[in-house]
């Protein structure tokens, strides 16, 4: 069983850095994507970026140029210039797929709270 476990969480003002840590406990077989989600209060969850095992990436247009994903062993996702509109849970996401590309297998963690002060 595999578990993401989020870390890097917290209260910045606007124009502030944060950078969220995503580790995985067990091992993760398979190809997988990746990615960091964030859920604000009355609003829909909604992908932030993703990173494939071949190293795609992939930006909402809202964070392109301000959010970096990267990841190693751990998922991280550097976040400059934040706004009070990133203000949301932020979830770590791994998606695993099957030979033929579907998926098999999808992985939350518990979240982490990023607020964003004006």
């Amino acid at each position: 069983q595999v578990q993401l476990v989020e870390s890097g969480g917290g209260l910045v003002q606007a124009g502030g850095s944060l950078r969220l840590s995503c580790a995985a406990s067990g091992t993760i077989f398979g190809r997988n994507t990746m990615g960091w989600y964030r859920q604000a209060p009355g609003k829909q969850r909604e992908l932030v970026a993703s990173f494939t095992q071949n190293g795609i990436t992939n930006y909402a247009d809202s964070v392109k140029g301000r959010f970096t994903i990267s990841r190693d062993d751990t998922l991280y996702l550097q976040m400059n210039s934040l706004k009070p509109e990133d203000t949301a849970v932020y979830y770590c996401n791994c998606q695993v797929y099957d030979t033929i590309g579907a998926v098999k297998f999808v992985y939350w963690g518990q979240g982490t709270q990023v607020t964003v002060s004006s």
